[in-house]
């Protein structure tokens, strides 16, 4: 991790102003961004580790924990919400034992909820990964996630 650090830095010139670029390139490049990271960062361009996370947790597209292998998004925006978007979203939160935000403890699946995918038509929806699941019913969340416990699935 620490390679990909220098090779970031070294790309942004090492400059406060380009702080965000260089969280984005992180996190981009490691799934998310660490506290060894922060800390790298800041020596690189000489701010307080305190004033990068003051940046960071501001932006909501920052994630400080390490994500599962397979990313599950639920939209619970007007259209899913109507049509039942809220119980897919306690569905998979039962059936992983995990809230929105969080990470299996096997590190398989994260979790988090979205107000809007854009597929309005679909609803509801429910993203793992780039892969969109539409008309989702409650009962079928374990079936699809069950495709995804296999060590051999690249979906």
């Amino acid at each position: 991790m620490q390679k990909i650090i220098e090779k970031i830095m070294r790309f942004h010139e090492e400059e406060k102003g380009s702080l965000i670029p260089i969280l984005q390139a992180v996190q981009k490049e490691c799934g998310y961004i660490s506290e060894e990271a922060v800390n790298a960062i800041a020596k690189g361009i000489k701010m307080s580790e305190h004033e990068i996370y003051g940046v960071a947790t501001f932006y909501a597209q920052f994630r400080f924990t390490k994500p599962g292998d397979h990313q599950i998004r639920v939209c619970v925006g007007t259209a899913c919400h109507v049509r039942g978007g809220e119980q897919i979203m306690e569905m998979v939160e039962k059936t992983l034992n995990i809230k929105s935000g969080e990470t299996t403890p096997d590190s398989i699946f994260s979790l988090e909820s979205v107000a809007c995918m854009g597929c309005c038509a679909l609803a509801p929806v429910m993203v793992i990964d780039n892969k969109i699941y539409g008309n989702v019913a409650s009962p079928a969340v374990d079936n699809i996630l069950s495709h995804y416990r296999s060590p051999n699935v690249e979906e």
